[in-house]
């Protein structure tokens, strides 16, 4: 990386003689004069902790008068080290105050012993402070602080060559490890990465720990955009081998979103988000991959941010709604109905569960959301046939949620809905945390009397402790394996293993996606015990099931058919 604005050496006064033995107070500050770190000396003469917030003004209330708070302000636009004499404290003591700005730091060192000799004789105490604040513990990598620094100084670059690359990067399926194998894991994983991204780069590149699992590289010296490129690939294909931890393989992918400097922006903050909007784009088409930015990908990101701002009023503007797929019991008894939520977006229609439901996850929108939608699906339920089940999707943010139970128990009493027609279904994913909680969880729910299916069996962890340790009464086999079960000799080993399993352990099956006749032939000649698919029905609105009750599932009439779907 290049030298700071203002050099080091040239800055800070030396001096050879030993000092008189006093050591000098050392304190970091961020650039909003907050503190960030100290030295010992700092905390035991001042008479202050270095708790986080502390202010410079109240370390140093003398320097708030606006001659030396001018001065303080001088030092940290510039760059350019100052020393301040401050009020004598003590008969025949001079306080002197030096302060520069270092790698995004300011930077105070305070001597008190009549004499300037010995300030600058902490240079191993000094050093020890600023790597403490400008890289990461884990790693040892510059952390993200000395990254903001570092791409500061390099920017703004001249137009007419090709200027530094700045390369976001996220690691891909880490949270499972951390999930499964442990924290303890997930560092020994991240310190792995670390060096396997080191070793990638030359010397023309930096890389940085921004947090968790993100990484960022800048590479200077570049020639041409493609080198980025190329460096860029070469990282995704050295995270295509295996990391060993504890002595086990894992598989661990990384995406990568390119900007390069002044084409893709020539300030920090929008390099940055240049780079953030490609990575975002590689992870959109299927991740493992890198890609530069393009200004059209600012159109995706853009309908993202809008998608995002109206799934906030979404639920006071009455916007969602649910949609009811049928389940049946073989050979053909409607067995109940499965909930789905549904989004009519004012402007741009019916958007994808799959487009909001992970948006609503991570800005904490679930929970509301959730409560809604049990609430009108067991109002609704309650004009169907007494026998029919409700099916209700929990997904992993709301089924964390902290008194969840109670909430679906007063949902129920509110409603008047009984405990024992609800079926709540849950994905293994929600399954790798909290196992405990989990468990104390499931057993509530189940001592209410409320039904408890395991979702998309198979297409993520498929612990059989789950099967084991948690009181499922229905296990879905997921569609991955259904859509090719007449051709795929695996998918039907597959299948009737599952039906096997689940029936030794009193469980229901209930195949999803069943497509054709034909497919509902061979699950129903396995054992299978209810479907669920096109070939029964599509969802349906409210307003349509009255009709489909009457009418009844004919699904021997389907399997005899040649006909696509049932005529229901």
């Amino acid at each position: 990386m290049p030298e700071n604005r203002a050099d080091r050496s040239q800055r800070v006064p030396r001096e050879s003689e030993s000092g008189s033995g006093f050591e000098a107070m050392i304190s970091l500050w961020d650039l909003d004069l907050k503190l960030i770190d100290s030295s010992r000396q700092f905390q035991d003469q001042l008479g202050l902790s270095s708790r986080k917030g502390l202010s410079l003004w109240e370390a140093y209330p003398a320097l708030a008068k606006p001659a030396w708070a001018a001065i303080i302000r001088q030092v940290i636009d510039t760059g350019t080290s100052q020393t301040i004499q401050l009020p004598v404290s003590k008969p025949g003591r001079r306080d002197f105050l030096l302060s520069y700005i270092e790698t995004g730091l300011l930077i105070i060192e305070t001597n008190s012993a009549g004499t300037t000799r010995s300030l600058w004789n902490e240079g191993n105490e000094r050093a020890r402070l600023i790597h403490q604040a400008t890289h990461d513990v884990l790693t040892g990598l510059p952390n993200r602080r000395q990254f903001s620094a570092e791409l500061a100084q390099l920017l703004p670059a001249d137009g007419d060559t090709c200027g530094p690359a700045l390369m976001q990067l996220d690691l891909d399926d880490f949270k499972p490890v951390n999930d499964t194998l442990g924290h303890g894991a997930g560092d020994i994983l991240l310190q792995l990465a670390a060096e396997r991204i080191k070793g990638a780069l030359d010397h023309n590149g930096t890389v940085y720990r921004l947090a968790g699992d993100e990484f960022a590289i800048i590479q200077v010296g570049l020639e041409e955009a493609g080198e980025a490129e190329t460096l860029a690939e070469a990282l995704v294909n050295e995270f295509k081998k295996p990391f060993t931890v504890n002595g086990i393989s894992l598989f661990v992918g990384v995406s990568v979103g390119i900007a390069i400097a002044p084409r893709d922006g020539n300030e920090g903050e929008q390099l940055m988000k240049a780079a953030d909007v490609a990575l975002y784009a590689a992870k959109k088409e299927g991740r493992r991959r890198a890609r530069t930015f393009d200004p059209s990908m600012l159109i995706v990101v853009e309908q993202r941010e809008l998608l995002r701002r109206s799934l906030r009023v979404a639920l006071q503007r009455d916007e969602f709604f649910i949609e009811y797929q049928p389940l049946v019991e073989l050979p053909s008894n409607v067995a109940g109905f499965e909930a789905l939520l549904r989004w009519r977006h004012p402007t741009l229609g019916i958007i994808p569960p799959a487009a909001f439901i992970p948006m609503a996850e991570a800005d904490g929108l679930m929970s509301e959301i959730g409560q809604w939608m049990l609430e009108e699906a067991c109002r609704e339920a309650l004009t169907w046939p007494g026998h029919y089940t409700l099916a209700v999707n929990l997904s992993p943010a709301e089924f964390l949620t902290p008194g969840l139970t109670d909430r679906i128990s007063q949902t129920l009493d509110v409603v008047g809905f009984p405990a024992e027609r609800l079926e709540l279904e849950i994905t293994e994913g929600v399954l790798l945390e909290r196992t405990t909680n989990n468990l104390d969880t499931l057993n509530t729910l189940n001592v209410l009397g409320i039904q408890i299916s395991l979702d998309d069996f198979g297409t993520e962890y498929s612990s059989l402790s789950y099967l084991k340790n948690f009181p499922f009464d229905t296990i879905k086999i997921d569609r991955y394996f259904i859509k090719d079960i007449l051709q795929d000799a695996k998918s039907q080993t597959i299948v009737r293993s599952v039906i096997g399993l689940a029936h030794g352990l009193d469980m229901r099956v209930t195949a999803e996606g069943v497509e054709t006749p034909q497919q509902a032939v061979w699950l129903q000649h396995e054992g299978c015990d209810r479907l669920q698919g096109f070939c029964i029905s599509p969802p349906l609105p409210a307003d349509r099931l009255d009709d489909f009750i009457r009418q009844g599932a004919r699904l021997h009439s389907a399997a005899a058919s040649d006909e696509p779907r049932a005529s229901l």
